[in-house]
């Protein structure tokens, strides 16, 4: 039996639906499904063995046998401001996993973030020494409960002290593909403007404010939910893998790039005005994020990335453009 917290989630989702196709049923989901167009879309073409309140879960663990814990559940919004209610949803419910999986010799798999990285001055090298991560500085609430519990890992394997039998965490970079309609503001760009480029609504990016940057350039690693799972997936059969990951393609491509293959998917010329950035943001904004994929590659996964062209295209045909967009 397997346990994926977060589980109706974007990411968390995708995960049952790729267990499920691999013949897996006895997937138990620890998450909140919320009302309306909210979370419990994601799992209705699921099967599961059961869904396990957040509240509940440490008391349903006892007694159990579970053959690996995947974490995904966490508070996921970079604009929240409650530190309390962040750090025991992110922070204080990973130890417990952690040290519920360390005690009872259970493989743990867990979401760390890109946003661990900051503004990005520090580089995107998935070095993961307790060295190395005192040198990141996350810019928000969410990236700084991520990397504390990326800190507590580390330094209890550089002292040796009790892990699980096989653990990894995984920097996630810019995630986008279906399931991620509840997301609201945080779900990708492309998700959030589809509906109206198909009415006919020219897209918003933001004007460039930096010499040498043109309009819309600005870039990001875009990794399609498939190859983000199929990364998890190998990790969580290799399990003389140990380590913190990211994950994400290597290439840095620009949302002028993303919303014109949008376009192309749909068969329309590319349609994008372009609007100046809110003043109040200009200062911390991001222009460049890239993840440094070697300690992965090192560590032995060998499949290609979906190239952004042909990931847009899948989302579009296959979901956004589709009455039912649930995978």
């Amino acid at each position: 039996m397997l346990l994926v917290t977060g589980g109706a989630g974007f990411i968390g989702s995708n995960i049952v639906a790729s267990l499920n196709e691999a013949g897996r049923t006895d997937i138990v989901v620890n998450d909140l499904l919320g009302r309306d167009d909210a979370k419990w879309h994601n799992l209705a073409k699921r099967q599961v063995a059961d869904i396990v309140p957040p509240a509940d879960l440490m008391q349903w663990l006892t007694g159990r046998k579970l053959e690996a814990v995947i974490h995904m559940g966490a508070i996921s919004d970079t604009t929240a401001t409650d530190a309390d209610l962040v750090m025991e949803n992110n922070f204080r419910t990973s130890l417990r996993l952690l040290d519920w999986c360390t005690t009872h010799r259970v493989p743990f798999i867990y979401a760390s973030s890109a946003a661990t990285y900051g503004d990005g001055k520090q580089g995107f090298d998935d070095q993961w020494s307790p060295e190395h991560l005192r040198t990141l500085q996350p810019l928000n609430l969410y990236g700084t409960s991520k990397h504390l519990f990326d800190q507590v890992v580390s330094d209890r394997f550089v002292k040796q002290e009790p892990l699980p039998p096989h653990w990894a965490g995984l920097k996630f970079f810019n995630v986008f593909g279906p399931n991620e309609y509840h997301k609201g503001h945080m779900a990708s760009v492309l998700a959030k403007v589809f509906d109206g480029a198909k009415t006919g609504s020219p897209v918003r990016l933001f004007k460039s404010h930096r010499d040498g940057i043109e309009d819309g350039d600005q870039r990001r690693d875009f990794i399609y939910v498939d190859d983000a799972v199929a990364v998890l997936r190998w990790l969580l059969d290799s399990t003389r893998v140990n380590g913190i990951f990211n994950v994400g393609t290597g290439k840095a491509r620009s949302f002028r790039d993303m919303i014109t293959a949008m376009f192309k998917a749909m068969g329309r010329p590319a349609n994008i005005d372009y609007v100046d950035m809110p003043e109040n943001i200009r200062g911390q904004y991001q222009y460049f994020t890239q993840a440094n994929v070697g300690s992965l590659r090192r560590a032995g996964y060998n499949s290609d990335f979906t190239p952004l062209e042909d990931s847009v295209a899948l989302y579009v045909t296959n979901y956004l453009d589709r009455p039912d967009r649930y995978h």
